[in-house]
Formats: C-alpha cells, sequence, structure tokens
C-alpha cells in the first residue's frame, strides 16, 4: 500500500517546522513516506490505494470522501499505535476536547485522541456537546455570516469548555477558542512538547492566509 503524509495548508502555515518533524516521525514508524502538498481541495493525483496520513481533520474527511481510491488515517491513530514514541509528560493536566466537525462521525478519531491524551498523563475532561455530538467551534460560519457574528459563535462554543485548557487538533479551533478566550493545546504541539502560539487569529485574516495556500496548491 503507497502512503503519503498530507500536513495539510493550516499546520503548514502555522508551523512548518512541526510538519518536517512530523514527517520524520512518520518515517521512522511506516517507512520511507512522500510528502503530499496538493489541498484536498484540489484533486490529488494519487493512484488507487493510496492511504493519506493527515493531521488536519478537513483533510481526513475530503480525501476521504471525495476522490475514488483513496483512503485516510489521521496522526493521531498511527501515534495511538506506537508503543515505543517518547511521550511527554504532562503530570495529569486536565482539558477539555473540542472534537473537530470534519470528523465528527469519525470515533476512530475520537478514540484516538484520547488515546494519545492519556499517554502523555492528560485527563480528557468531555464538555457535553462531543464526539459525535460535538459543536463546531465558529469558523465554518466564517463567510455565512458577518464576521462580528462568527466571532460570537466562537465565544458560545468557548464558553461551552468545561476547562479553560482545552485540547484541540484542529488548527482553526485554535484561533477560534483563543478568540473566545479559553487556552487552546494544538494536539501536534502537546505532542511534540511544544507550546501552542495561536498567532494570527482575526478570522478573515486567517481565512486570507488559507485562501492563498489552497490556490497555490
Amino acid at each position: 500500500m503507497k502512503r503519503v503524509f498530507a500536513p495539510g495548508c493550516a499546520l503548514v502555515l502555522y508551523k512548518p517546522d512541526a510538519a518536517r518533524r512530523l514527517r520524520e516521525y512518520l518515517g521512522s514508524r511506516l517507512g520511507p513516506i512522500d510528502e503530499h502538498l496538493t489541498c484536498c481541495r484540489h484533486e490529488p493525483g494519487l493512484p488507487a490505494g493510496t492511504q493519506v496520513v493527515n493531521v488536519c481533520p478537513g483533510c481526513d474527511k475530503r480525501f476521504r470522501t471525495l476522490y475514488e481510491g483513496v483512503t485516510t488515517i489521521s496522526l493521531w491513530e498511527v501515534l495511538a499505535g506506537d508503543p515505543s514514541f517518547p511521550w511527554p509528560d504532562y503530570g495529569g493536566a486536565r482539558m477539555a476536547v473540542l472534537d473537530a466537525c470534519p470528523t465528527r462521525d469519525q470515533d476512530r478519531v475520537h478514540e484516538a485522541v484520547r488515546a494519545v491524551l492519556k499517554k502523555m498523563s492528560i485527563v480528557p475532561v468531555e464538555p457535553a456537546a462531543t464526539r459525535t455530538k460535538s459543536v463546531c467551534c465558529g469558523d465554518s460560519f466564517f463567510g455565512l455570516i458577518p464576521v462580528s457574528e462568527v466571532k460570537e459563535q466562537m465565544a458560545r462554543r468557548a464558553a461551552d469548555m468545561p476547562a479553560d485548557d482545552v485540547a484541540v487538533y484542529c488548527v482553526s479551533c485554535v484561533k477560534a477558542l483563543h478568540i473566545g478566550g479559553r487556552k487552546p493545546h494544538f494536539l501536534a504541539d502537546l505532542v511534540l512538547g511544544e507550546t501552542t502560539i495561536p498567532g494570527v487569529c482575526d478570522p478573515e485574516e486567517w481565512h486570507r492566509q488559507l485562501d492563498a495556500y489552497i490556490d497555490a496548491h
């Protein structure tokens, strides 16, 4: 089976070095793996039978549902099944978990995310709307309603979190929770022992960056 690693536009924009380190890890775990930088919104040109290892929930959904012969597996599933990964130890920190919209119906991802958190001595705290009943962080409303209302949606979802610290596995969710006043921890950062830096959070500017990357890839 051919495998490729799709870091996703959001991760490459957020922390390109993290994308490099994760690819190196996957190479050591799965064998030589090509990097796939064509955005999931474009025809990937991958041969039938290709498995895309992804970080972004949107990539997981689009590659899996839009392109015939392509299957997906999240980085979190690979990590959850690795008995030798050098896990950071967060000493029993309690973090709420925000499940991303595109993988709302993918319990394999939900289970893997929580397994990875527990391997790092993080205690997952579930909000009322979680896993298959999770609610959007607010970012999906961008372009559909005024930006001021998008930020209100983000604030409402952030307020639903049962802890100030929130583990997330979508970069746009990082931005949304920061706008909403919570402290997001991107799962890739946690795994790599790095601090999550929200960076550009204004929805208009963030989506301009995303759109430029999508057009270029």
